[in-house]
């Protein structure tokens, strides 16, 4: 159960990359601390996917966990890294010059919550370990609970327009004119 501590305290400093982005705090700053909030939770999902008892699933599921892997993995880089200025998202102090409503995020707001998601029950199927089995929806709760407190007191003060984006595009759950501008985007 430590593990579990120790992957919040990472989800944790993760979202203090928010704090020190609006704080436009300088020495490299944002890199470390969104660098060291993930290297701490990927710690922890390494020991817990590596010393647990065993949930003695059939082999197919751990085949299952590996395509829902390399699916999450594609689309968490896909809606962290290329829909989003990278070098402006996590490198330089401040926030972002420009509020990106494009790709994914014309579809919804927040489109990592899915894939993040799916990520943590593909380790759930590919590690057969028991305290992944009760860390992955504990740290799918964690993460919503975060997004939705960026979403509501972060996001609106980092982003010029971000509540006119609140109005025209969904949160999570796409609806058929976010859709439309989801394919519009990508034309």
């Amino acid at each position: 159960m430590i593990y579990i501590g120790i992957g919040i305290l990472g989800f944790i400093i993760i979202h203090l990359f928010d704090i020190v982005s609006i704080k436009r705090i300088p020495f490299g700053m944002k890199p470390i601390v969104w660098a060291g909030g993930f290297a701490i939770l990927f710690f922890s999902l390494a020991r817990m996917c590596l010393l647990s008892d065993s949930l003695q699933m059939p082999g197919w599921v751990a085949w299952m966990g590996w395509a829902m892997f390399a699916v999450s993995v594609v689309m968490i880089t896909l809606a962290l890294f290329v829909n989003l200025p990278f070098r402006k998202t996590y490198i330089e102090p401040g926030v972002g010059d420009k509020l990106v409503k494009s790709g994914l995020y014309a579809l919804v707001r927040h489109p990592g919550i899915y894939w993040v998601a799916l990520f943590f029950f593909s380790l759930v199927f590919i590690s057969d370990s028991h305290i992944m089995l009760i860390a992955a929806p504990i740290f799918v709760v964690l993460n919503t609970s975060l997004v939705v407190f960026q979403d509501k007191y972060f996001f609106p003060r980092m982003f010029k327009g971000y509540d006119q984006y609140q109005k025209e595009t969904p949160m999570l759950v796409p609806n058929r004119q976010s859709i439309k501008a989801f394919i519009k985007s990508l034309q």
